[in-house]
């Protein structure tokens, strides 16, 4: 019942002002965040790496209102690039862009120009470019930049949310040859006119929207922690005769650890969602939001300080 409190409280400046204000214990941050700086970031890739996971990385922000903000955000990119060329961690690496931290809702070509210079770096370090999905009122948009950023980059992925009623229809249109979606549940709250409410439902569109993909010539990227989902798509892979580096699962840095090992020790591509930089309270509240068991990690460690 907490959930869509937590989400509310999300796009709340005055709740940002107060969780962003206390002195957050390392232990708190860090579970879900690499850190705040490239070196940060450079040996959370290293770690993972080693370890045989692959990692897409998201520096944090949205939301951007300002031109000088959304070009900062282009040039982080740039110089994480370049940081993980010249440490050898670039090969095989993802990218995770969100199109608002780029200046979507300022100029829908402003952040397509910053996404194509993004993309070029990328290419040319050897790594890919994934676009997140946000709230539904961005999903035309990030489908309409996709679709021309992949003019030049054909290998630009996009994740899609099962909890949008519109996503099956969507899929059918990205699960062509090629194509590398990133299907996730959502973690956005969002009206029941656009989208399933309960978990059961949202559970089940999930299902479908997998088969989908799975049946699909794409590259499904396959976002959940939950171990039926993971089941289920390991079923499919079989059903389907597909072979393991047709398909991938994902998941969050700092979420069932043991279970990523696990998948990439079997033979699995496992890529780990990791994400850095200091505007990290719109994606802590989110993950808060999406399992009780983040709450309540989250609140122990105020009264273990």
């Amino acid at each position: 019942m907490f959930g869509p409190l937590i989400l509310a409280a999300a796009r709340s400046p005055r709740m940002r002002g107060l969780v962003t204000g206390v002195p957050l214990t390392r232990g708190v941050v860090d579970r879900f965040i690499a850190g705040e700086g490239l070196d940060d970031v450079l040996g959370a890739v290293r770690e993972l790496t080693d370890a045989g996971l692959s990692v897409t990385l998201d520096h944090l922000g949205e939301d951007t209102v300002e031109a000088g903000q959304a070009a900062a955000a282009r040039d982080a990119y740039l110089a994480l690039f370049e940081l993980l060329g010249s440490a050898g961690l670039a090969a095989g690496g993802d990218a995770s862009l969100k199109l608002s931290a780029l200046g979507q809702a300022l100029d829908a070509g402003l952040a397509l120009g910053h996404a194509q210079d993004i993309c070029a770096a990328a290419s040319e370090a050897g790594m890919t470019v994934t676009l997140d999905m946000e709230d539904h009122t961005t999903v035309d948009s990030t489908l309409e930049t996709l679709g021309k950023l992949r003019g030049d980059f054909p290998w630009v992925g996009v994740a899609v949310q099962s909890m949008l009623r519109r996503t099956a229809g969507d899929l059918r249109d990205l699960a062509h040859e090629g194509s590398r979606v990133r299907l996730v549940k959502g973690a956005y709250a969002e009206p029941a006119s656009v989208a399933y409410q309960d978990r059961a439902s949202i559970d089940r569109a999930y299902v479908r929207d997998l088969r989908l993909l799975m049946e699909g010539d794409g590259h499904p990227m396959i976002g959940s922690h939950d171990p039926r989902i993971i089941e289920i798509a390991l079923a499919l892979a079989s059903v389907t005769e597909r072979p393991a580096d047709t398909y991938e699962f994902q998941m969050l840095y700092g979420i069932r650890a043991d279970e990523q090992r696990r998948l990439a020790d079997a033979g699995q591509r496992m890529r780990v969602y990791v994400p850095y930089g200091a505007d990290w309270y719109g994606y802590f509240m989110r993950r808060l939001a999406e399992r009780p068991a983040n709450l309540a990690f989250f609140l122990r460690s105020f009264v273990s300080r």
